[in-house]
């Protein structure tokens, strides 16, 4: 069944579903990306999703996963729903998975909700919003607990499925709480696997909070090739640190990978070109 926050946009190209590019090969091409969007906010801190849905258009990716996303959250976003917003812009499906959902400001509006977007050109066959070990920011005096926003939608990529998840792993400077959130999303990948191991093909994408050497980190790279785009992504005015990643499973092989300039967010997207392996 797919999940309650899964919108089909209006105009889904349909050349991204139809297209003949890899049949009769081995492997398909695939163009994915991960921006933190900043609550559709520049480096400037002035909202412009104006600016934000040009700089995802230039990324010319197939997949995005978005973190730091609005929808009818508070004036900072104009109470917009910035991912069904820019998915209808995009002409792409998309997938939102709320970390928190509160009541409305006034009786009748809609829920104020923040969390994270998965937006892709192929159609979303499933979708799930799991939850992970999170630091609530909501509460005065939070305790680590499960709550909601790992999403995780499949998708067909001229005819391979592919597993899609977004993250966002806590900020704060210790790390125990990423040291959790790393642990649950191993066990949440390992579950789409069969009981030989064999896994579908899989990308983690999302802002880490944490650079690649990083212990708490160290886990996932036992299941999953960093697609390294051999420079930094925050802040994005002379950016120094390398805490947005997109990831690969068995069966994905990264051709390229790259952090693209521009000031739309706080973060630089990450795009990676990518070959998806056929059959096992």
């Amino acid at each position: 069944m797919l999940g309650a926050g899964l919108l089909a946009a209006l105009a889904a190209p349909p050349a991204a579903a139809s297209s003949p590019a890899g049949r009769g090969h081995g492997t398909v091409p695939l163009r994915v990306a991960t921006y933190n969007i900043h609550a559709g906010a520049g480096m400037d801190n002035v909202f412009d999703l104006d600016r934000q849905e040009a700089a995802l258009r230039a990324l010319g990716a197939e997949v995005i996963g978005l973190e730091e996303v609005d929808v009818h959250w508070d004036a900072r976003s104009q109470w917009r729903d910035l991912a069904g917003e820019l998915a209808r812009r995009l002409g792409m499906h998309v997938y939102f998975a709320p970390i928190y959902s509160l009541d409305p400001a006034a009786e009748g509006d809609p829920r104020r909700e923040f969390g994270l977007a998965v937006l892709s050109r192929y159609p979303i066959t499933e979708a799930h919003n799991h939850a992970i070990t999170r630091l609530s920011t909501q509460d005065p005096d939070p305790v680590p607990a499960p709550a909601p926003g790992f999403p995780e939608v499949v998708v067909r990529v001229h005819g391979v499925p592919v597993h899609v998840y977004a993250t966002h792993l806590d900020y704060r400077g210790d790390p125990a709480v990423r040291t959790a959130q790393v642990a649950d999303t191993r066990r949440l990948m390992a579950e789409d696997c069969d009981r030989h191991g064999r896994c579908p093909r899989q990308i983690l994408l999302g802002d880490f909070n944490a650079e690649p050497t990083a212990p708490e980190l160290a886990p996932l790279w036992r299941e999953l090739t960093d697609a390294d785009p051999a420079a930094p992504s925050y802040p994005a005015q002379d950016p120094v640190k390398r805490i947005d990643y997109v990831a690969v499973g068995e069966g994905v092989r990264v051709r390229d990978a790259r952090v693209v300039a521009g000031l739309a967010s706080d973060h630089l997207p990450v795009v990676a070109d990518l070959r998806l392996r056929r059959g096992r």
